[in-house]
C-alpha cells in the first residue's frame, strides 16, 4: 500500500500546523488530532505555542520581504534557515505536549511570504500572477521524519485564483451553522474576513482581505518607541491617544477599500512605503505620532466595517474575531462601535483559541492534501475550479 494511502486510511492523524504571517513576529505551531476529511472532519486542539523570531532573523525576513531586495544568496540561506526554525518549533511543540516527534503523522506549513502578486503582471513577454513563500519543507521532513505539506498558494494561483485567502475552506468545515450567518474576521498583519451564510454550501462561502490588520499599527509602534516595541500590546499605547478625524478621512480614501471582491493584499501595499507616506501626511496635518497610531487602530476597524457594508450579503448576525488583533482591547472597542447591529465576539467566547486558529487551518489543509481532496474555496480565491493545494515532501 502506498504510504499516503495508508496515512489517509488511519482513523485519526496527529498533525502539526505551522503559520508565520505578514507581521513576521514568530512561528505559530498547533498540534491537533484530526479524524476524517471534508465534511466528516473533526478537529481537537492538543497544544499550541508561539516561537518568536530572533531579532536578527526578523530583520532579515522584513528586509527580504520589502520588495526592493534582490539578494538571492541571502534568500537561499533564509529559506533553509527558516526550515530549521520551523522544524525546531515542531519539536518544541512536541516537548510541550509530552509526545514524541515520531508520533506526528503530518506537518502542514504555510511558510513565510516574501512577496505576493495576486494580479497578473507582464514579465519577459508573459502575463501571470505569482507568489513566494519560503521555509524549506524538505528540512522539516528530514528532521521530523514525516510528510510535510507546504507551498499551498501556488496551485490555486495556477488555476486562476488569487492564492488567498486560504483559511475560508477550513472555516467552512469547522464553523458553519445551519441557523445563522456568521462572519469570521482574522486580524494578523492583514485583516481578512470569511462569510458563512446560514446553511450554506462551500460554493456559497466567500472571503476577502479587508485591508491592514496589525501591520500598520505595528510599524507605527516601532517608530513611536524607537524600535523598543514591535507591537502595541492590548492597544494600551493607542488608548492614550485620540482619533484624528481628518487623518482618518485621508486613510479612508484608500482605493483598495472599494475594489471588488475577490481581492487580497499584503505588505506590498501596506508595508514601509505606506507607513512613510502616512507619517508624512500626519506631520503635515500636525497630528502626533501617538494620535496617528490611535487613528490607524480605528482605521483597521473601519476597513472591516466598510468590507461588511459593501460586500457582505446577507449581513452577518455574528462576527467572530481571531488572530493577534483580537487581543487589542481598543481595536475590539472600535470594531464593536463600528458594527452596532452585529454581535462581535472573539474565539475564546466560544471556547476556541484565537492565536492558534490559522496554524490549525494549515494542519487541516494539509490533512485534506494527504487525503487527496480539494482544499480551496473558489468563491474566496477566484480560482476557476477546485484544486488540491500543497506540495508533499517525504
Amino acid at each position: 500500500m502506498h504510504p499516503l494511502a495508508k496515512l489517509a486510511g488511519k482513523e485519526s492523524r496527529l498533525v502539526i500546523g505551522l503559520m508565520s504571517g505578514t507581521s513576521a513576529d514568530g512561528i505559530d505551531a498547533a498540534l491537533v488530532k484530526i479524524e476524517g476529511y471534508w465534511l466528516a472532519t473533526k478537529v481537537e486542539q492538543l497544544g499550541f505555542i508561539t516561537v518568536p523570531y530572533p531579532e536578527k532573523a526578523r530583520n532579515e525576513i522584513l528586509k527580504a520581504a520589502s520588495g526592493d531586495y534582490g539578494g538571492s544568496h541571502t534568500i537561499c540561506n533564509l529559506n533553509f534557515f527558516l526550515g530549521k526554525l520551523f522544524a525546531e518549533s515542531c519539536k518544541d511543540l512536541c516537548k510541550e505536549c509530552g509526545i514524541s516527534p515520531g508520533d506526528i503523522d503530518i506537518v502542514g506549513s504555510h511558510g513565510q511570504t516574501l512577496w505576493h502578486i495576486p494580479g497578473k503582471e507582464m514579465f519577459l513577454g508573459k502575463c501571470f500572477s505569482s507568489t513566494l513563500q519560503i521555509g524549506e519543507a524538505a528540512v522539516i521532513a528530514e528532521e521530523m521524519n514525516c510528510p510535510v505539506v507546504s507551498d499551498f498558494r501556488v496551485r490555486d494561483m495556477a488555476a486562476g485564483g488569487l492564492g488567498a485567502p486560504l483559511v475560508p475552506y477550513t472555516e467552512y468545515l469547522l464553523y458553519r451553522r445551519k441557523e445563522r450567518t456568521i462572519a469570521l474576521q482574522n486580524i494578523g498583519g492583514i485583516g481578512n474576513i470569511t462569510i458563512l451564510p446560514a446553511d450554506c454550501s462551500l460554493e456559497e462561502v466567500y472571503a476577502f482581505d479587508t485591508g491592514p490588520g496589525n501591520m500598520v499599527m505595528d510599524a507605527l509602534t516601532e517608530c513611536l518607541t524607537e524600535g523598543k516595541l514591535t507591537f502595541d500590546q492590548g492597544g494600551r499605547m493607542a488608548a492614550s491617544g485620540k482619533v484624528d478625524r481628518k487623518l482618518l478621512s485621508f486613510m479612508m480614501e484608500d482605493s483598495y477599500l472599494k475594489a471588488p471582491i475577490p481581492k487580497t493584499t499584503g505588505r506590498e501595499r501596506y508595508g514601509k512605503d505606506y507607513v512613510k507616506r502616512l507619517i508624512k501626511e500626519a506631520e503635515e496635518m500636525g497630528v502626533s505620532l501617538l494620535d496617528t497610531l490611535t487613528t490607524a487602530t480605528c482605521f483597521t476597524a473601519e476597513c472591516i466595517r466598510i468590507g461588511i457594508e459593501n460586500f457582505c450579503r446577507p449581513l452577518p448576525e455574528q462576527l467572530i474575531v481571531g488572530g493577534g488583533g483580537s487581543q487589542n482591547k481598543l481595536l475590539m472597542t472600535f470594531i464593536k462601535k463600528a458594527l452596532p447591529k452585529c454581535q462581535v465576539i472573539i474565539n475564546e467566547d466560544i471556547h476556541l483559541d484565537s492565536n492558534a486558529k490559522e496554524a490549525i487551518a494549515f494542519a487541516v489543509l494539509a490533512n485534506e492534501t494527504v487525503c487527496c481532496h480539494f482544499n480551496n474555496a473558489v468563491k474566496a480565491t477566484g480560482a476557476e475550479h477546485p484544486v488540491v493545494m500543497g506540495k508533499i515532501s517525504f
